[in-house]
């Protein structure tokens, strides 16, 4: 039986207005032949690196095995690593600015890393500015054809990944503050509320919860599901990810509430 071809799942934030995406995925095909590259998506905010680290942490559970190669590098040509982590179903590949460190946890930890320093492995360029495709393009496509971890550069300390800065729940009087992770097309507002925070503080479905947003206070209910959403209701409910969302039914709830990704969000019983 053939092999399977080899998998690069690729985020960044190129966008696709320009050939920066197309550049990449080409460099990629002629290294590794053959090669199966899943756009996750190019659509994260410029220079934004903590939305792309959330980005790839809810996606990597379900990419294939393979190469995961992130790239969303606002120090670009500095002195921050390049670098490659192995994880149990393969390789991610991107800078060391906190980034990958989500996804990596979410894959069960890094068993061995690199920095990139091994020029023979990478594309020569007139100027320091197109890592993707000079870099870390070249690096996840040679990771695919099965070439060893350690031919692409340095080992380096698996604890010493820069970490990304991930918000925390902090109490708020009865309730609890919280902010927006994350907006998603629809309008939904994921927040970094798990559903058994709001458990502990002894609500549950079906329970009113009031939501104070600046200076703004609105009552969502907690619910199931988008359609057990009442006309122009705004609602709570568990999104696929495992987290409290607020959202409307076929509406944007982001919108309504003139919310954005770290917009802080306080919940608590109603007054």
């Amino acid at each position: 039986m053939a092999e399977p071809p080899s998998v690069v799942s690729f985020l960044s934030d190129y966008g696709t207005r320009d050939e920066f995406v197309g550049v990449c995925k080409a460099v990629m095909m002629r290294l590794a032949a053959g090669v199966v590259i899943v756009d996750v998506t190019h659509d994260v905010a410029p220079f934004d690196v903590r939305a792309g680290s959330l980005t790839l942490a809810r996606a990597a559970q379900y990419l294939p095995p393979g190469v995961i190669l992130a790239v969303i590098d606002p120090t670009v040509g500095t002195a921050r690593r390049a670098i490659a982590v192995e994880v149990e179903t393969g390789f991610l590949v991107g800078p060391d600015n906190g980034l990958l460190a989500p996804a990596v946890a979410m894959l069960g930890g890094a068993s061995r890393a690199v920095s990139l320093t091994n020029t023979d492995y990478h594309i020569e360029a007139a100027g320091p500015t197109f890592a993707g495709r000079d870099i870390f393009a070249p690096a996840a496509a040679t990771l695919a054809t099965g070439v060893e971890l350690f031919d692409l550069g340095d080992p380096i300390d698996v604890h010493g990944l820069m970490p990304s800065i991930l918000p925390l729940t902090r109490p708020h009087g009865d309730g609890i503050g919280g902010e927006v992770l994350w907006i998603d097309r629809f309008g939904n507002a994921q927040l970094n509320v798990e559903p058994d925070e709001l458990s502990q503080l002894g609500f549950s479905v079906g329970a009113a919860i009031e939501v104070k947003v600046r200076d703004q206070t609105r009552l969502a209910r907690w619910v199931d599901t988008f359609a057990d959403a009442r006309p122009a209701e705004l609602v709570a409910l568990v999104d696929s990810y495992g987290l409290i969302a607020l959202a409307l039914n076929q509406a944007s709830a982001a919108e309504a509430l003139h919310l954005q990704a770290n917009t802080p969000v306080n919940l608590s019983p109603p007054s």
